[in-house]
């Protein structure tokens, strides 16, 4: 039987966008199709914001989609606010480089960069087509891939490739759910927010990024009241600054190989940073590139010491909050308006009144509350573990042994190239991931630079 595609993508956002902008670019003829539900590529979870205050986390110099050119956003932007676009840009007031465009406008600049790469794969006689549909199924035999959609379609191709992308724990049905989604708001939907009393009490479960853009829809709803955000430590995560330059210690002492030998050196540099004067996020930077390295190289012992004891401050330290947001929330914690908890949910309430009631565990407590408010909003952050993910492909691709869960239950495993490892940890030949779904492998696989330096090499993997 003929193939309908040489490759696959399963999910159209930014991961599956990006890798057919790679396999375009690459010499060749080939039929590339992905299958996603949205009716836009480029956009998945997180650039389907529709609003100017849910902005990227990192400045434009650090959020290209081109591997081979770091400045590329900073040009398109330039071109773009040059043509009239977004005139907003103004009141951040700084280059152009160090702005932190909004999510949505940077699913335009993504999808410009498809097209563009359309036109080049189409010289070759190259081709995408998307699919608006669901995957529900995913089976191989020895000369294909079969795919089974929601609208009823089969397809078969060469190879797949798992984008899936992000599983944000508030749009995500749960395997084993506690109910929380369906009595809590959408943190991105303003629309919904305008119809609590302005002055109405909010409790948040969770204080990272996503609590944040959560924040952030309350405002631009024109809430005013109290907000109660409940999190087992209670961290927030610091405003991203642009801090100078600092040496690549890493890079210079291949030594340094445990989770442990990293923290000690990092907070020996950033001592001396802040000693001279200079912002103690600009050693942390410098870690970024070799945080896949670090990972790989670490036992199974210390990935889950890691994990277990530091990661939270991990996330709070490194996954930083663009200064916009930081600023209203620090704003709304100073009126106090917004209170911080370090507590631990336990559970929906019933609740005969209007509103909401939760049950939580304050940190050093041994007895559990009941907390009411008017509103509820699950921001604990993305749901990694594919075993708890109530979705029809990864459950059946669990079921059937052609997946297995990643290191510590983070995404998928797979091996070094991408190609995906099944239960019996055999890689196969046609079923690759890449982004999110190996987070268990890299640590950090949802950065739009990680993603993009991924789409580069897993393209050039799969025309070789």
């Amino acid at each position: 039987m003929a193939c309908d595609a040489d490759i696959m993508i399963i999910g159209g956002g930014l991961s599956g966008t990006m890798l057919a902008v790679q396999l375009l670019r690459q010499a060749g003829r080939r039929t590339i199709l992905i299958i996603e539900p949205r009716a836009e590529l480029g956009r998945g979870e997180a650039y389907s914001a529709v609003e100017l205050g849910h902005t990227l986390n990192g400045n434009a110099a650090r959020m290209s989609v081109d591997p081979d050119n770091p400045d590329d956003l900073t040009q398109w932007l330039t071109e773009h606010i040059a043509a009239g676009g977004w005139p907003e840009s103004a009141e951040q007031n700084v280059p152009i480089s160090e702005l932190f465009p909004p999510r949505g406008l940077f699913g335009v600049y993504v999808q410009q960069r498809l097209a563009e790469a359309r036109r080049v794969g189409a010289q070759q006689g190259s081709t995408v087509e998307h699919i608006c549909a669901e995957v529900l199924d995913l089976q191989t035999d020895a000369d294909a891939v079969l795919l089974s959609l929601s609208d009823g379609q089969s397809l078969r191709g060469a190879c797949a490739v798992l984008a899936t992308g992000m599983f944000p724990a508030a749009r995500t049905a749960q395997k084993h759910s506690s109910g929380l989604n369906a009595a809590a708001l959408d943190p991105w939907n303003v629309a919904a927010m305008r119809q609590l009393d302005p002055q109405a009490s909010v409790l948040i479960i969770g204080s990272g990024l996503t609590m944040v853009d959560a924040v952030v829809s309350l405002e631009q709803a024109g809430h005013r009241g109290p907000i109660e955000v409940f999190s087992r430590h209670g961290l927030l995560p610091h405003a991203r600054r642009q801090p100078p330059a600092w040496p690549d210690f890493l890079g210079d002492d291949k030594s340094i190989r445990t989770p442990r030998q990293l923290l000690r050196e990092l907070r020996r540099h950033c001592r001396a940073a802040i000693a001279q004067g200079v912002d103690w996020q600009a050693p942390l930077d410098t870690v970024r590139v070799h945080i896949a390295r670090l990972w790989s190289q670490a036992t199974d012992v210390q990935r889950r010491q890691f994990v277990r004891h530091v990661r939270p401050w991990w996330e709070s330290h490194h996954h930083r909050s663009p200064p916009l947001s930081a600023a209203l929330v620090e704003r709304l914690h100073g009126e106090g308006r917004l209170r911080i908890q370090a507590a631990s949910f336990k559970g929906l309430e019933p609740n005969s009144k209007d509103g909401i009631s939760i049950r939580i565990r304050r940190r050093g407590e041994s007895e559990t509350c009941v907390v009411q408010g008017a509103a509820l909003i699950n921001s604990s952050g993305i749901e990694y573990d594919w075993r708890r993910v109530a979705r029809p492909l990864p459950q059946q691709l669990l079921a059937r042994g052609l997946i297995q869960p990643g290191p510590l239950a983070l995404g998928i495993a797979a091996a070094v190239d991408g190609a995906v490892l099944d239960a019996d940890g055999r890689a196969s030949s046609r079923v690759f991931a890449m982004g999110p779904p190996l987070r268990g492998m890299w640590w950090e696989s949802t950065a739009v630079t990680d993603v993009a330096l991924q789409a580069k090499a897993l393209a050039l993997r799969l025309v070789g």
